[in-house]
């Protein structure tokens, strides 16, 4: 179960959406994984590894310890939906890869995963196209 992240006093109401926005998108995300057999981490690194990516890479994109990544990658290995191969530009190092079977998962977990396309339903072309600008716009640096 997801754990709410809504403060328990939002500064406004657009802050209170945005929490629930992304608590909606969590919980969405972990009863998606959940249909198919993943955890959230799991259904995180296989949506990662569409291509290559080094355990140092998929550490640093979660922001996460690269020892957490060899156990979710060991865990996903043993299930066949990933594969450490060698580094085509240094055989010294490996990569990991989706296998056939990840790739059919992953994209069997996409469909049931389908809050942003049920959200984005209830707006119209031009809500969507202003909303999308103003996320981008929200979350420049």
């Amino acid at each position: 179960m997801a754990v709410p992240s809504v403060p328990a006093r939002a500064a406004n109401d657009l802050e209170q959406a945005m929490f629930a926005f992304v608590d909606a998108y969590n919980q969405a995300w972990d009863a998606a994984a959940s249909e198919h057999g993943l955890s959230t981490a799991h259904a995180c690194v296989l949506g990662r590894v569409e291509n290559r990516r080094s355990m140092g890479e998929l550490a640093e994109e979660l922001r996460c310890d690269a020892s957490n990544i060899t156990q979710i990658v060991a865990r996903l290995e043993a299930r066949d939906l990933v594969r450490r191969e060698p580094n085509p530009q240094d055989k010294r190092s490996r990569q990991i890869v989706r296998t056939p079977s990840g790739a059919d998962l992953y994209g069997a977990f996409e469909e049931s995963f389908d809050l942003p396309r049920a959200a984005a339903a209830n707006l119209t072309v031009a809500e969507r196209t202003q909303l999308t600008a103003l996320l981008q716009k929200a979350l420049r640096d």
